[in-house]
């Protein structure tokens, strides 16, 4: 556990957002309840900042529905509590049977990671390989993956808004001031107000607020952003506001996606979303004349009618203008963990798979796979029906969908169809009473945790917060229960760990030749790494922090993939020395640590289509746009 400063208070950061902001805390060990809470000074991104939200953190160490014991449903609906051996015992043998029977695309993982614990996810994905698990889903498809799939046609990577330095900043369906989004977001929204030679631009149907800030609040009707995005863009090419030298250098189908914004009817565009054409014109034309534009969408659009055509249409607004790969602009941020890769399968075994290229489709409804997700509204339709090919069996790890999604009867209906469903969560949530099986994990105060939201630009950090108190009896870490659920379907055993917890004790160095060496010569060494971690190299790590050892892979993998960036941080060099000393980095930095450095030129290089130029043109999205 954290070792407490002299005065009493603990390192740990907020779990409410996506931000995780560093605070510093104090505890009554004897309750384990949280007390106090403040910011950390000393956390490398948020520095000190700290808003309401924070505030609430013991309630989630000490939620009423908190468990202590694996759960079993009866036949009448009840639960009863049963032991660890049995419940893993009865999982594994009833998912063997589905998988054995039906195969491992039978079988949907869900969720693996909620704002400030995505720890545990690295761990998951060794048992979905167990399963042979072909079909994924979590929250970030009911959000985010129409963002993604326009990021990776235009750009092929993710980009953040450099809100600090930027003379205009404009949100889409979104509220920083209470959501937060970028870090220290209140003090720099007091900035951009403050300033006469700053601009605010929010786009949402509600007085919100940032809204209330903002120097222009285009104020749409509900769901009638695109329409609004449309009419912005057009704007940019029918008044020639449009950054000519610079698109011809860097971009690809501007003449494509201009003679379609051309024939927009900008004042029709403006009755329809609600708002004033001079205000529009007015907007578009702040954007164009700006030294730096950082734009920003969230749920608001995203969850709302034409989400991924909203998603194109504004970064036009900052790509037909110039705002890229310039301070005060988007930029290309590197992250520690790829979260998109991961949602495939990639990203963090030795032995990571190419991308997949042909184009996934669900198995029932046929819906589009981005990023390896299947979308959360179609899950109970691939469910509920006699086809073949249906899900027959659900492991959902950190996540609520009977809550959470469009039609929580239907996806309560869905889970009581299945054959075996089985939930890992802290609470018994509206899920879990519906489950087969429920696990209970350890709150993110009682084990090491981690998010991998690190999104900053140029410096981006990560945070490994250590746990502030024991594990409540009756739960146990993500880590030791997907290692009892690998051990349990017999994918492994001490065979398999024993040289490598002989060459952790020989130090970190031969462990990592030890581990390079067997896992080219036994393919379960880096087909369930995270658990090989967790078993050999977790014994040697500080008292409670086993569960960290899944980051020395990362910390490896990280150097290798990114050793620009990784260098300017101070970890370059040897690739294995420089991921050891980053591991141990991590380990030994409780407010956390810069682990990627960047240039405004690495931007570029992140762009991976031909000549690194911007794609403009998406003729996928043609149809929706001219829905309009």
């Amino acid at each position: 556990m954290h070792t407490p400063d002299s005065d009493g208070w603990h390192k740990t950061a907020c779990i409410i957002c996506a931000l995780n902001c560093g605070l510093e805390v104090q505890t009554d060990g004897k309750d384990r309840r949280i007390t106090k809470i403040r910011g950390d000074k000393a956390h490398p991104i948020s520095q000190g900042y700290v808003c309401e939200k924070s505030q609430r953190m013991d309630y989630y160490q000490n939620g009423a529905d908190r468990l202590s014991s694996p759960m079993r449903r009866r036949p009448d609906g009840s639960y009863e509590a049963i032991d660890w051996d049995t419940a893993i015992r009865e999982i594994a043998q009833k998912f063997t049977a589905i998988r054995d029977t039906h195969g491992g695309e039978s079988i949907l993982y869900f969720g693996g990671a909620n704002q400030g614990s995505h720890l545990g996810g690295t761990y998951g994905d060794s048992t979905q390989k167990a399963l042979g698990v072909q079909y994924r889903s979590n929250a970030l498809a009911q959000e985010k993956t129409g963002e993604f799939w326009v990021a990776g046609k235009m750009l092929t990577t993710g980009a953040h808004g450099d809100f600090e330095h930027c003379e205009v900043a404009v949100f889409v369906g979104k509220n920083p001031w209470h959501s937060h989004g970028f870090a220290r977001s209140r003090v720099i929204l007091r900035d951009i107000q403050k300033d006469p030679n700053r601009s605010l631009i929010v786009i949402d149907p509600r007085r919100s607020e940032t809204a209330e800030m903002a120097d222009i609040h285009l104020q749409v009707k509900p769901g009638t952003d695109a329409w609004c995005l449309a009419a912005l863009a057009a704007i940019l090419v029918q008044e020639d506001l449009v950054a000519h030298p610079w698109l011809a250098e860097h971009t690809t189908g501007f003449a494509e996606i201009s003679a379609v914004l051309r024939s927009i009817p900008v004042t029709r565009y403006a009755v329809f979303c609600g708002v004033d054409e001079t205000l529009l014109r007015q907007a578009a034309r702040r954007i164009a004349q700006a030294r730096s534009v950082s734009m920003m969408e969230d749920l608001g659009l995203q969850m709302n009618v034409h989400s991924t055509l909203g998603s194109y249409l504004q970064r036009l607004a900052w790509l037909l203008t110039g705002h890229y790969g310039r301070p005060g602009t988007n930029n290309a941020f590197v992250p520690f963990l790829s979260l998109a890769k991961a949602s495939k399968g990639e990203g963090f075994s030795a032995s990571q798979r190419p991308a997949q290229r042909v184009e996934r489709r669900s198995p029932v409804a046929g819906a589009k796979i981005i990023i390896g997700l299947i979308p959360c509204n179609v899950i109970p339709e691939e469910i509920l029906t006699d086809h073949p090919k249906r899900y027959r069996a659900m492991l959902i790890e950190c996540g609520n969908p009977v809550h959470s999604l469009a039609d929580s009867q239907r996806m309560r209906a869905a889970l009581r169809a299945l054959e075996l469903s089985v939930v890992i969560d802290v609470a018994m949530t509206e899920t879990a009473r519906e489950a087969d099986y429920v696990l209970p994990a350890c709150s993110q105060f009682e084990k090491p945790d981690a998010t991998f939201f690190n999104l900053e630009f140029p410096r981006n950090g990560f945070h490994l917060r250590q746990p502030l108190f024991e594990p409540r009896p009756g739960t146990l870490p993500e880590a030791e229960i997907h290692a009892r659920l690998v051990e349990a379907l017999g994918e492994l055993s001490e065979h398999d760990y024993a040289p490598l917890r002989r060459a952790a004790k020989l130090g970190r160095l031969a462990y990592s030749l030890a581990f390079a060496w067997h896992s080219k010569r036994n393919r379960k060494i880096a087909r369930y790494a995270a658990i090989v971690l967790y078993r050999t190299l977790g014994p040697s790590l500080p008292p409670g922090m086993a569960p960290a050892a899944s980051l020395w892979g990362i910390a490896q993998i990280y150097v290798r993939s990114q050793p620009t960036a990784a260098a300017r941080a101070g970890f370059g060099g040897n690739a294995v020395r420089a991921g050891n000393r980053l591991f141990d980095a991590i380990l030994n930095s409780p407010s956390g640590l810069i682990f990627a450095v960047s240039d405004h030129a690495d931007s570029w290089p992140a762009v991976r289509l031909p000549d690194h130029r911007i794609n403009l043109w998406l003729p996928e999205l043609l149809p929706e746009l001219q829905k309009l």
